[in-house]
């Protein structure tokens, strides 16, 4: 009996909610009020003015499961500075009675793009129809708010039904709904999602802080594995967490320490087999673990905001390189240099370079900026435009890393000044075996051809490749067959190792277009 008055006065407050809140209610309002006055007069009339509305907020102040009810009205959306009480609350109501919850943190895929290809109105309106969406995919008693421009954050309202499979059915639900098309300014716009999840019985801590901040580890986690991706939130994710801001901070110490210096991989003529240049690749040379792989900690660098840094410390020490090239009596006409996205939107980059260069009092065109594909594939960027120009102009190379993993067209090619497109390895890999990798190669070099741009391919591994490369009529070729990255200290005997071998060598050479 001590059980069902609860759950008895729960129905009854549900069902006077219902009578009060409902459509009802505003038909039958001005005549209840005119009721009491013809029954009591004013005195009535002012004391059912004041209990009545003293009742709706009592009704108001908690929903299903002793839950408030926080959200617009019109929208369904709670308001994002109510949110995380609101986290705090269903946390402490899952916990009183024993029941499960989940949060669940969204994110759209390539939200940058989106703006930069259609503009921020048009990504304000894709992000308010996929906060329709999610909204109408949830119960009424969970709650949903917008927590930045691409993210939303969604928490169950607790039950004793919700579990692993559930929340996973959920998110998939979420996101077929968010892949609908969406018409924006007469063109259809595809967006996807990743989703992170946690329950609350998974939490590492027993607070609703610990629970936001394990929803937004499984988030990241689920953006690490690539679009459209699920990740519910485990301890091994917190391990993982916990690893990645560790090595963050000592790839931050081993930047300032020296220990991230450049690795030159030469690039060599497939007319004359000389050394017209090298590519400088970022290496770490850990004290205790050897030389670590860029993939494990340049993203590390990337989240520290430390790539600009990088970009300084890489173009110093190959200025310097330079100089002892030149010093040497070796000849290397110029080094690439990788410059990310972020980088080049730094207003400044082209006075930056130009005084670096001055400073080592060398020629623009040693520098060979190297830009990737998807850079400039994406709708110009005013700063982007203006650095690559002005680079171009100063006299700097622009080599097109990557070329054909993306879709740069033959107007970016010329508007962005390219001097050298740089065959990516996938179409060298097998390509003396494989008929169709070298109608692409051709392809490609006729293309630069009509274009008057130089070509270099990338990954050539063994000597077939790069008689074939040389054949066709590619201009310049680098890969592991050649030589793989080292330290500037072993350049110098490299170089005068591969002189020594051109003099008893034959040149391959090739006319441009001709396929074996």
């Amino acid at each position: 009996m001590a059980k069902r008055a609860p759950r008895f006065l729960t129905r009854l407050r549900e069902n006077l909610r219902v009578v009060f809140y409902g459509p009802q209610a505003l038909a039958f309002l001005s005549a209840v009020m005119l009721a009491a006055y013809w029954w009591g007069g004013e005195t009535v009339l002012v004391g059912i003015g004041i209990i009545v509305p003293v009742l709706l907020l009592a009704l108001h102040s908690s929903g299903p499961n002793g839950i408030p009810p926080m959200r617009d009205s019109g929208t369904g959306v709670l308001q994002r500075a109510h949110f995380e009480d609101m986290v705090a609350h269903i946390w402490q109501a899952a916990r009183d009675g024993q029941t499960a919850s989940a949060l669940l943190f969204l994110e759209l895929d390539d939200f940058d793009g989106l703006m930069n290809q259609h503009g921020q109105a048009a990504a304000d309106t894709v992000a308010a129809r996929v906060m329709q969406r999610i909204v109408t995919a949830l119960r009424d008693d969970d709650v949903v708010t917008r927590t930045g421009d691409a993210r939303f954050a969604i928490c169950c309202a607790p039950s004793a039904r919700i579990d692993l499979e559930i929340c996973i059915q959920l998110a998939g639900r979420i996101q077929c709904a968010i892949e609908e098309p969406i018409a924006v300014d007469g063109t259809t716009v595809y967006m996807s999602c990743a989703v992170g999840f946690c329950l609350n019985s998974r939490a590492p801590e027993s607070n609703a802080e610990s629970w936001m901040t394990a929803a937004r580890t499984a988030l990241l986690e689920a953006r690490r594995r690539g679009p459209s991706t699920i990740r519910a939130y485990s301890q091994e994710m917190q391990l993982a967490k916990t690893a990645r801001t560790a090595l963050r901070e000592e790839a931050a110490v081993a930047l300032e320490s020296g220990h991230i210096q450049p690795w030159y991989q030469p690039q060599i003529s497939t007319d004359t087999g000389r050394v017209t240049g090298f590519e400088a690749l970022a290496r770490w040379v850990h004290p205790d673990r050897g030389v670590i792989s860029p993939a494990e900690f340049l993203p590390a660098l990337d989240e520290a905001g430390l790539l600009e840094r990088l970009s300084e410390v890489m173009m110093y020490h190959t200025f310097t390189a330079l100089k002892a090239w030149d010093a040497a009596g070796v000849q290397v006409p110029q080094v690439g240099v990788n410059f990310s996205g972020s980088e080049l939107r730094n207003p400044r980059l082209v006075e930056k370079i130009t005084w670096e260069l001055d400073r080592f009092d060398l020629a623009p065109e040693r520098l060979a900026v190297e830009v990737l594909e998807t850079v400039v594939t994406a709708t110009p960027d005013d700063v982007v435009c203006r650095n690559l120009s002005g680079l171009g102009k100063l006299g700097c190379r622009i080599d097109l890393d990557d070329f054909g993993t993306g879709n740069a067209s033959i107007a970016a090619i010329r508007r962005f000044s390219v001097t050298r497109i740089k065959i990516d390895r996938s179409f060298v890999m097998k390509s003396d075996r494989d008929p169709e990798q070298q109608r692409m190669i051709s392809a490609i070099l006729t293309m630069a051809e009509r274009l008057q741009v130089e070509t270099l391919a990338e990954g050539v591994e063994t000597v077939g490749e790069h008689a074939l490369l040389a054949q066709l009529g590619c201009d310049h070729v680098q890969g592991f067959g050649i030589c793989k990255p080292i330290p500037f200290e072993q350049t110098l005997t490299w170089i005068r190792s591969h002189d020594a071998k051109l003099a008893d060598a034959p040149s391959i050479t090739g006319r441009r277009g001709n396929c074996p």
